[in-house]
């Protein structure tokens, strides 16, 4: 005869699996998967760039130097092992224009942020001493730097 689980007593792997369901179901959890898939879209397109127009360009500056194929053998004959630095030289100027479009979109977000917010209210004009003209607390009833007996501001309220 096989027993019954009491209530909220699940098995270990069924309490397992519904944590993870509400772990993956969070909304942040789905925004970073688009943001991943979304970053990994743009990286795609980042390389094809570099490797596409960049790198060539950057040959035809140099001279014609393929900076994939930059290596510096280190051992003799042909099957020594090479430091393969046009690669790495790739992968940075990679890393190079990712970050600057990165700060470009950044950059953007946060002056169409700026333009959306509203202005901030205008600061109070601060309040003088008719008498010695110092700045003074607007509730003040007495300048605290002549003594003179100040008039108080009648405020409009209900």
């Amino acid at each position: 005869m096989k027993k019954e689980p009491k209530p909220g007593h699940e098995a270990p792997i069924v309490r397992f699996l519904n944590e993870f369901k509400t772990f993956a179901m969070r909304g942040n959890v789905i925004d970073l998967a688009v943001g991943v898939i979304i970053g990994s879209s743009f990286t795609a397109i980042v390389q094809s760039l570099v490797n596409d127009l960049v790198m060539p360009l950057l040959s035809l500056l140099t001279t014609g130097v393929d900076f994939g194929a930059l290596k510096i053998p280190l051992g003799p004959g042909a099957d020594a092992p090479t430091l393969n630095f046009g690669g790495f030289l790739s992968a940075v100027v990679n890393f190079a224009l990712i970050a600057l479009a990165v700060f470009c979109f950044i950059k953007l977000l946060n002056s169409a942020r700026k333009r959306l917010e509203p202005a901030p209210p205008p600061a109070e004009t601060p309040r003088t001493c008719p008498h010695c003209r110092q700045i003074i607390d607007r509730e003040a009833t007495r300048c605290p730097y002549c003594t003179s007996p100040l008039e108080t501001e009648r405020r409009a309220g209900p």
